[in-house]
């Protein structure tokens, strides 16, 4: 729990920031400052828009900014205005014109002092007893990576898979996907402790040192894609004409929001939702992962609905799944945690109207001995989930 709490307190150095700070505007203020969508790239000078006072007839005005991770400046003030702490934290701007002062709050710039490439500050803006504060978001921008489609479905979806001592069901599966999609790529990430050799036109198979485990074989094999998409299925899965890839890619291009798209495995759809309350820092929080469980229907897409998991049959934007990334540690257990990770950051939907057929069960007696985990992968599962989630319990219904 010590090690665990050391860990928190470095992720939240790394994910939170002031902008974090529950703000309230108070009423009747005669000061006008932006609220949100205030932001600066690090340690460049912008222009703080919106700055203004609104105040009845007076002698002078006097009002001040005061800021804790930058500077701020304005310009050179005409005759009968004061300006005192420029290129400072503390600016404080002096006139006997309602006019004049708001001519230099229109031109009073924000500089943040240090480079951080996702951090913010908050701004105290003071007039006689009114005081507002707002956030100033300090942002690099990032540039975005695009996936040049093209036109044809093989170039735009990848087909990945894990296989382990079952070559016999790997190779049924791509007779099946050849029979649909001759010309897609497919990739097979292989741990067996005996390999023999997958081949075939638009096939890469990876061997693996042998049992490094079922998440280890999908990162292999994802960090190979080079698709804007692609399909995760079983090794004993099989395709048939409710396969299509085609009808999946429509609905992720239509709603470019989501990050994964599932369907049914023959006429099982397993979604699932997580309910998630982060808890106090010391405990950890409480994960309950409801079989089942639907949020509402997909604007334009009645069959589809939006869920936080879903079954090993879906297609991913292969960005998106690649940086919440799959636990190498979970070797013979695990398919939840890869949603629980990216709980948060993706975006994920159900279709009943997709689906892929599943093999019949064949006895496999050297599969066999490794498919059903034991009490330390359950054990280990638990631990893992404590301590990298931060939780004090996990339900499943």
């Amino acid at each position: 729990m010590q090690r665990r709490h050391k860990e928190l307190q470095q992720h939240k150095n790394r994910t939170e920031s002031v902008l974090s700070t529950l703000l309230y505007a108070r009423s009747n203020s005669p000061l006008q400052y932006p609220i949100q969508g205030f932001k600066v790239r690090p340690m460049t000078p912008t222009i703080i828009p919106g700055l203004a006072l609104h105040a009845a007839q007076r002698s002078t005005y006097t009002v001040s900014l005061e800021v804790s991770k930058g500077v701020l400046s304005t310009v050179t003030p005409a005759e009968g205005a004061k300006v005192r702490g420029n290129g400072e934290s503390r600016l404080t701007v002096e006139s006997s014109s309602l006019e004049a002062l708001n001519e230099l709050l229109a031109d009073v710039s924000y500089t943040s002092t240090f480079y951080h490439i996702h951090t913010g500050d908050l701004a105290s803006f003071q007039f006689e007893d009114h005081e507002a504060v707002f956030p100033i978001t300090i942002k690099q921008p990032q540039p975005p990576v695009l996936y040049d489609m093209g036109t044809d479905i093989n170039s735009q979806v990848t087909i990945t898979t894990k296989t382990f001592l079952r070559y016999r069901e790997v190779n049924a599966l791509l007779r099946s996907i050849r029979e649909f999609y001759k010309d897609m790529e497919v990739i097979i990430a292989d741990d067996s402790f005996v390999t023999e050799k997958i081949t075939g036109d638009h096939t890469q198979h990876f061997i693996m040192p042998p049992a490094q485990g079922w998440f280890a074989g999908r990162n292999l094999a994802v960090s190979q894609v080079t698709t804007k998409y692609f399909l995760w299925v079983d090794d004993d899965f099989q395709f048939t004409k409710g396969t299509n890839i085609e009808e999946m890619v429509k609905i992720m291009e239509t709603n470019p929001e989501l990050d994964v798209l599932g369907g049914k495995v023959v006429e099982n759809q397993f979604p699932f939702s997580i309910i998630y309350e982060e808890g106090d820092e010391t405990e950890g929080g409480c994960m309950h992962r409801k079989s089942g469980g639907m949020f509402h229907s997909l604007p334009g897409y009645p069959q589809c609905s939006l869920v936080s998991g879903v079954v090993n049959f879906f297609l991913a934007r292969t960005d998106a799944a690649q940086r919440v990334g799959f636990d190498p540690k979970l070797k013979r257990i695990g398919h939840s945690e890869f949603f629980m990770d990216g709980l948060g950051s993706l975006m994920v939907a159900t279709c009943g109207h997709v689906s892929i057929g599943h093999q019949k069960g064949r006895a496999n007696n050297n599969y066999g001995r490794f498919r059903h985990p034991g009490v330390s992968d359950q054990r280990f599962r638990s631990q893992l989930n404590f301590f990298k989630n931060h939780l004090k319990c996990l339900l499943f219904g």
